[in-house]
C-alpha cells in the first residue's frame, strides 16, 4: 500500500478549503497551515505532496493571495485538479445561546458579504467583526470573543459549538473554485474536458494584450477567464491571469503557448487539468490534431521536394 499524500491547505481547520481538500482526494492526511502562501510553500519545499488552495469566487471575484503566490519566482507548482463547491454557510454560537442573544457576528470578509441580507433580518441586534477566516471565527465564538460565527459546515465537527442555522446564503448560486496543485513533475493526461492556466506578463507595446488574445482565438481555443493584477515596482504594467479550454498535450494547445512565449515578456504555465464540470469542448477542423499533423506532413514533403 502506497504512502497516504499530505494536503496543506488553507486552514484553519473546518474551512471550505478543507471542505474542498476533502472533496478533490477524501483519503489524504489533510495538514492546516495559516496562509495561502504557507499551502503552496509546503508544496514547493517537498513538505506535502499537495496543496488545496481558493483562487476565485463567483460573487467576491478572484483570490489575490492565492493569484501572487502563484506567479513567485521560485519553485514552480502546477494545478492538476479543480473543484467547484457551492457555498452555504453554518452560523455557529456557543451552547445554549438564541438569535436573540447573538451580539457580535464574526466571519472572513467574503463570508460576512455573502450573508449580509440574512444576518441583517435573523441576527437584528448583531454588529459583524472581521476575522482572518471562518474558522478563526469559529475559534473565537469559543473563546467567547464573538456570540456567532459564520463558517463553513465542516467547522462543526472540529468545534464544540451549536449549528443555529445552516445552509445560508444570499446568493443561492455562489461557488468557490479550488485548485489542488503540486509539483510539476504530476502533470495529467488530457481527458477531452480540460482546463489550462497561464500567467502572462505581456510586452509593454500597445495591442500586446489583443494580439496575446488573437493567438488563442486563430487557434479555436475557448477562454474562459482573464484576470490581471500589478506588477510590483511597475506601476501600470500588469501580468494577466488566463484560464482556457483545452491540453498542453494537443497541438492546438502547445502552438499557442508557444506564441505567448515569443510574444510575451514571461509565460508562467500553471497546470492543465480536467475540468470539474467535465463539459467537454469540441474540436473542429482546423484546429484538431490530425490538421496539425497533415499540415506538418504537406510542409515537410515540400522540403523534400516532393509534388505536392
Amino acid at each position: 500500500m502506497g504512502r497516504v499524500p499530505r494536503i496543506a491547505y488553507f486552514g484553519p481547520r473546518g474551512t471550505f478549503t478543507e471542505q474542498a481538500a476533502r472533496a478533490l482526494l477524501p483519503t489524504a492526511e489533510f495538514v492546516a497551515v495559516p496562509t495561502i502562501p504557507e499551502a503552496v510553500a509546503q508544496v514547493r519545499g517537498a513538505r506535502a505532496e499537495l496543496a488545496c488552495v481558493p483562487i476565485e469566487n463567483s460573487v467576491e471575484g478572484a483570490v489575490s493571495a492565492a493569484m501572487d503566490t502563484l506567479a513567485a519566482d521560485d519553485v514552480p507548482v502546477l494545478a492538476i485538479a479543480e473543484h467547484l463547491l457551492p457555498i452555504r454557510f453554518s452560523v455557529l454560537v456557543r451552547p445554549g445561546l438564541t438569535a436573540a442573544d447573538v451580539r457580535t457576528v464574526a466571519s472572513h470578509p467574503h463570508a460576512l458579504a455573502q450573508v449580509r441580507r440574512w444576518v441583517e433580518e435573523n441576527l437584528p441586534n448583531a454588529v459583524t467583526r472581521v476575522s482572518d477566516s471562518t474558522a478563526s471565527a469559529a475559534v473565537g465564538v469559543l473563546e467567547g470573543t464573538f456570540d456567532a460565527a459564520v463558517t463553513a459546515p465542516v467547522a462543526v465537527e472540529h468545534y464544540p459549538l451549536e449549528v443555529l442555522a445552516t445552509g445560508i446564503a444570499d446568493e443561492p448560486d455562489a461557488i468557490t473554485r479550488f485548485l489542488l496543485l503540486a509539483r510539476p513533475d504530476q502533470l495529467p493526461a488530457p481527458t477531452g474536458a480540460d482546463r489550462t492556466s497561464v500567467i502572462v506578463v505581456v510586452s509593454h507595446r500597445p495591442g500586446e494584450l489583443a494580439a496575446i488574445l488573437t493567438e488563442l482565438a486563430t487557434r479555436g481555443i475557448n477562454l474562459t477567464r482573464i484576470e490581471s493584477r500589478p506588477l510590483r515596482n511597475r506601476f501600470g504594467e500588469y501580468r494577466f491571469y488566463l484560464d482556457f479550454d483545452g491540453h498542453v498535450a494537443e497541438r492546438r494547445v502547445g502552438e499557442a503557448l508557444s506564441a505567448l512565449r515569443r510574444r510575451s515578456q514571461r509565460v508562467v504555465f500553471l497546470g492543465s487539468y480536467p475540468k470539474a464540470e467535465g463539459v467537454v469542448s469540441p474540436v473542429t477542423a482546423p484546429n484538431r490534431d490530425a490538421d496539425y499533423a497533415e499540415s506538418a506532413e504537406w510542409l515537410a514533403a515540400i522540403h523534400r521536394g516532393e509534388d505536392v
